[in-house]
């Protein structure tokens, strides 16, 4: 046991030393290399991939679930929490109202209601689009009847 371990420690460390004299004569031979506007250094190249992953760093996600005033904060889709996400009930169409109710494909969420703006007199063609009286809704203008 103890040989086996005293062999892979001696491989390790041959193959420690090879790379790195293997890195520093590959830069050795791109300084005298005639074409080094043409070829990128390979050192250069590795650094500035280093520092684009440095800059990238991973944030967790904040849910809604675990901080539910997460919701409340400036810039958030809405102010209450569904399924981890913050959402309006009052304009979502998959959570219209309360969380979970989905629209129909026709259908429009205004004001918590699920509305099929093609038809509907006091939200004709949006939200809030009220038609005048004597008017229809009809595919989303108001018309004369």
């Amino acid at each position: 046991m103890k040989f086996t371990k005293l062999i892979f420690v001696s491989v390790l460390i041959v193959v420690l030393v090879l790379c790195t004299s293997a890195a520093s004569n590959l830069d050795h031979q791109q300084d005298t290399t005639d074409f080094n506007d043409a070829i990128m250094d390979s050192s250069k190249y590795y650094s500035a991939q280093g520092r684009w992953l440095l800059q990238n760093k991973r944030t967790r996600r904040v849910t809604c679930k675990k901080f539910p005033r997460i919701c409340d904060a400036k810039g958030s889709p809405g102010p209450q929490c569904c399924k981890k996400k913050c959402v309006n009930i009052l304009t979502d169409r998959h959570n219209c109202g309360k969380c979970g109710k989905k629209c129909k494909y026709n259908e429009i969420c205004c004001k918590g209601k699920c509305v099929n703006p093609s038809f509907n007199r006091k939200h004709c063609g949006g939200c809030n689009n009220r038609c005048s009286n004597g008017e229809f809704c009809v595919f989303g203008l108001c018309n004369y009847a």
